[in-house]
């Protein structure tokens, strides 16, 4: 069995929707393609099939496609959530 690639993303901001974290790890080319990607069911957010295209993903999620996994982590010296009263 083939290891999944390990792709951290430091995530500023509250989320980052599903096409722009796809072209952001270099997973599409363009915003289009990965929308496409989407839309064909190619991508799993936390295990499970994401057709949303703009779905926000939040720190803490882990999305899958084609043999990566890209794990979304709050960006350095960023204050949860519950920490900023969000």
């Amino acid at each position: 069995m083939s290891r999944l690639q390990q792709i951290s993303f430091p995530l500023r901001g509250e989320f980052i929707t599903l096409d722009r974290l796809l072209k952001a790890c270099s997973l599409a080319n363009s915003g289009g393609q990965a929308k496409l990607m989407v839309a064909d069911g190619l991508v799993q957010v936390d295990g499970q099939q994401e057709l949303r295209k703009t779905a926000k993903i939040r720190a803490g999620q882990v999305v899958s496609m084609a043999g990566v996994r890209i794990r979304v982590e709050p960006e350095e010296g960023a204050m949860p959530p519950s920490v900023t009263g969000e």
